[in-house]
């Protein structure tokens, strides 16, 4: 349904979605400053902004055949740079919550308790998980960084949840003696 009203850039929002480069290349030029301000203010980081408002002005561009001229460019383009800046944050928000899960439960866990897991950070075990059998990164990676439960988990890789269990638990000794073994050579280094 049309706007009985057309906006500024109707004309060459038609003409980007024809597929005319220049056209997109414009309403870059004449959109980019707003939305990355748009984005900065919601992520306060400039790399981040920068290239959320890239990733929303390629998907504005892939899906520019569904926009309805119900509203201005401008205000369709700003809620897709929206919604990528909240989709960025609730995944953030998650990575640093199971980070802060992934350590303290290493913490918990830890028979000795002296603290090995404070030592760090969430690259450096993701990282570690490389070196793990298959199936022990698998399950550790869906349980601790992807959320699944022992039942889920046991449907995806098709094992008993016993088995999902066990294997969690093999892939974090492992993964503390191969972090141990990394600090301590650190250590030795310096």
């Amino acid at each position: 349904m049309e706007a009985s009203t057309p906006h500024i850039h109707d004309r060459l929002v038609r003409r980007a979605a024809a597929g005319e480069g220049n056209a997109q290349t414009e309403l870059y030029d004449l959109y980019s400053k707003a939305m990355f301000n748009v984005a900065y203010r919601m992520l306060n980081n400039l790399e981040s902004a920068e290239d959320l408002m890239h990733e929303a002005f390629i998907h504005a561009f892939q899906k520019l055949d569904q926009f309805q001229f119900e509203s201005t460019f401008g205000h369709w383009l700003k809620r897709i740079v929206i919604n990528k800046c909240l989709n960025y944050l609730r995944r953030e928000k998650m990575i640093m919550e199971k980070e802060v899960e992934l350590q303290n439960e290493a913490l918990v866990n830890d028979d000795e308790n002296d603290g090995w897991s404070a030592s760090f950070e969430l690259n450096d075990i993701v990282e570690a998980t490389k070196s793990l059998a298959k199936k022990h990164a698998m399950v550790f990676n869906l349980y601790m960084i992807e959320g699944y439960d022992h039942e889920e988990i046991s449907e995806i890789m098709g094992i008993s949840s016993s088995t999902s269990r066990s294997q969690l638990s093999r892939a974090k000794q492992n993964l503390k003696e191969l972090l141990i073994n990394k600090l301590n050579k650190s250590h030795v280094r310096s």
